[in-house]
């Protein structure tokens, strides 16, 4: 059962919820922000945010971590942000001709991320990495891609979901243009080329997730790619600004033929980024001598308010520490955590992993098994404490309090945790467990 007291504390989202449902497939516009995806007991709509700290509409207050699912790393409302999309709402935000911003926005880009040659803006991450296999394939004449099968999400459109669990819709073709390899395994990259002689148009990776790359691995794909006519296009869609002001490409030193950005690029304002090199991204352009390809023409993909919030977040990492300061408070989070669940003997069923600026914690039951239950629980226990963390992707916000606060938070989830592993977890979870999103049913 619901614990009364969050029945009262939770009465504006639980009313919202409902009218939500009636509205709303799912009740969300975002899957990974549905209610499936937290404990009963949480709150169901945010009303505003400032820096870290958000407040749902029943006025209950928490330290968020996710951040708008990696988007906002700067932090909520962040005043120069703001301010430069404010200047530029006061004189209309779309035309019939493109903007000056425009031209500045792709400039100021291609000075961050320096290997790129040419850039086009688009609103999400599918549209961008979408548009960057079709330049792939236009550019090549083949039609396979090729992804890391142990990176969960690239697209939302049919080439990729195609392949997912929750495929409804999809025509069943659509499988026979993709193929999958591993990371950090050139043996399964070289079978797919193997395997799929002259059809392979590019293979596509996110630079590094949890496990880094191994040593000359990314430099060996791109070499593999190359050897066998295909493009190397990296999906940096976390990885940029938050690994290196300059992506994950400048941390490692590769440049890829094109690759995608986005999340925090503009700090939660809807921008994303296709960039490469300049012979592959002029396939969209004004081409005279190749066919065309329609790439990333959209009504609203350069609002002009939207692109100078881009502007206005680049310049903030260029003029602060905006990367040393992700990874130091990342550091201070994860040690202190896992300081915490040694402490209670549960270094085996709790762990914060990951690169220190975009941690995630792994929840195991007693016999070290990956656990939504348990998962669930903590989430319950630290929602409870004032932490709203479906991950623990820090802010340039957070500052030591937030972090300390939070390192704290979790020793005393996980004296309950540790009770769910002693006596069942059915004996503190409150109500159902959280779900994959990637389900076919229910």
């Amino acid at each position: 059962m619901t614990n009364p007291d969050d029945r009262e504390r939770y009465a504006g989202s639980r009313a919202m919820s409902e009218r939500a449902r009636q509205l709303i497939p799912g009740g969300s516009h975002t899957y990974a922000k549905g209610d499936d995806q937290f404990p009963v007991g949480a709150p169901g709509f945010i009303a505003r945010g400032k820096g870290c700290h958000v407040w749902d509409v029943d006025g209950n207050e928490f330290i968020e971590y996710g951040m708008g699912l990696r988007a906002v790393s700067l932090g909520h409302a962040y005043e120069p942000v703001v301010q430069a999309a404010m200047r530029h709402l006061d004189h209309g935000t779309n035309y019939s001709r493109p903007a000056p911003v425009e031209v500045a926005c792709a400039d100021r880009f291609l000075q961050m991320i320096k290997g790129a040659e040419q850039v086009k803006f688009t609103k999400d991450g599918s549209t961008a990495i979408t548009a960057a296999a079709r330049l792939a394939r236009a550019f090549t004449g083949r039609n396979k891609v090729a992804y890391c099968a142990d990176h969960p999400f690239f697209s939302y459109n049919d080439w990729f979901i195609g392949g997912f669990e929750m495929s409804a819709g999809i025509p069943a073709e659509h499988r026979s243009l993709v193929t999958t390899f591993h990371y950090n395994d050139l043996e399964s990259l070289r079978r797919v080329f193997a395997d799929n002689p002259g059809q392979i148009a590019c293979i596509l990776m996110e630079p590094e997730r949890e496990t880094p790359p191994a040593d000359g691995f990314l430099e060996k794909a791109r070499d593999l790619a190359h050897e066998n006519g295909a493009l190397l296009i990296f999906d940096e869609m976390i990885t940029g600004f938050r690994w290196h002001k300059g992506g994950a490409q400048t941390e490692y030193g590769i440049t890829p033929d094109l690759s995608g950005f986005g999340k925090a690029l503009a700090n939660g304002f809807s921008v994303s980024a296709l960039a490469g090199r300049r012979e592959i991204m002029e396939l969209g352009g004004f081409s005279e001598d190749r066919d065309r390809v329609f790439l990333l023409s959209t009504t609203h993909g350069a609002e002009t308010h939207a692109l100078a919030a881009a502007i206005a977040t680049m310049n903030v990492y260029e003029q602060e520490d905006v990367i040393g300061t992700l990874h130091r408070q990342g550091k201070r989070l994860r040690e202190g955590c896992n300081a915490a669940a040694a402490e209670l003997g549960l270094g085996a069923q709790f762990e914060v992993l990951g690169r220190d600026s975009n941690l995630v914690y792994a929840t195991r039951d007693r016999d070290g098994n990956a656990s939504q239950e348990f998962r669930t629980l903590f989430m319950q226990e630290m929602i409870a404490r004032g932490i709203l963390g479906p991950s623990f992707v820090v802010s340039y916000s957070h500052d030591d309090d937030d972090i300390d606060r939070t390192i704290e938070a979790t020793r005393e989830a996980l004296k309950v945790y540790r009770r769910g592993i002693d006596d069942g977890v059915d004996t503190v979870l409150e109500g159902r467990p959280v779900r994959p999103v990637d389900r076919r049913r229910g």
